[in-house]
């Protein structure tokens, strides 16, 4: 694969041109693409019009550029996430109509949490998860319930590497918050994101009891019931798993 004069192959600079769309983003002139990926102007309208081709990108009148259909057909098309969304999405719909608020569906990404699916009505309280956005484990109710329940070694390289970006929040305290949420079979945070919500979720396990997923509620901070909430996520999970393992 040719590299650039700086070491960078062309999958690389194809990968940072795509990156470079911001989260909601529908389209960007080619010179503010080119200025977010840190590519020449000359090459980044190269790699553009090749992409174009294939459908992948879309170059329009004036240089504006748009990511292609074709790209989001790809990707839905062979997503590992597609069998866990089309397990979850029924059993979502009845927490939702039974609580009337977020419900949202996470994998673990690294050290954070990513969101594949959420369902949400007019009316319901403010959710920061977005579907394809990433959240930190250590403020995210999905991420310490998917966490909590990996391997001791994961764990362990999670803590060990660990720093909070605003200096509020120690690996101790992470670390706490994992036993808990082991303990306890869900993980809560209240008023982290938000001061006025609750977020709530649940692991969702394999057949060899690991964490593939988190299904997760936000609430108002003043209407949480947990007593009632915690089942009905946890049967809910249970439903999913059941359809993942047939």
């Amino acid at each position: 694969m040719a590299n650039s004069a700086s070491g960078d192959s062309v999958v690389d600079r194809v990968v940072r041109l795509i990156e470079a769309f911001p989260e909601g983003a529908t389209s960007l002139q080619l010179t503010e693409l080119a200025d977010r990926s840190g590519l020449p102007l000359s090459s980044a309208h190269r790699l553009v019009r090749q992409l174009s081709g294939h459908g992948l990108l879309e170059l329009g009148a004036g240089g504006n550029v748009r990511l292609g259909l074709r790209l989001w057909e790809l990707v839905n098309r062979n997503s590992p996430t597609l069998a866990l969304r089309q397990a979850a999405l029924p059993f979502m719909e009845d927490i939702q109509q039974v609580l009337n608020q977020n419900v949202n569906l996470a994998v673990l990404e690294g050290w954070e949490a990513l969101f594949v699916e959420r369902l949400s009505r007019r009316g319901s309280v403010a959710n920061r998860a977005r579907i394809a956005g990433r959240m930190p484990v250590h403020i995210s109710s999905a991420g310490l319930a998917l966490m909590a329940h990996q391997s001791r070694e994961l764990q362990a390289e999670y803590l060990e590497q660990f720093q909070d970006p605003e200096g509020k929040v120690t690996s101790e305290v992470v670390r706490h918050l994992l036993a808990e949420a082991a303990q306890l079979g869900y993980a809560q945070l209240a008023g982290v994101v938000d001061p006025d919500t609750w977020g709530i979720a649940v692991p969702v396990m394999n057949g060899r009891r690991r964490a593939v997923a988190a299904l997760g509620v936000v609430v108002p901070l003043a209407e949480m019931r947990l007593q009632a909430l915690v089942p009905a996520l946890q049967t809910a999970a249970r439903g999913i798993g059941r359809q993942l393992r047939d």
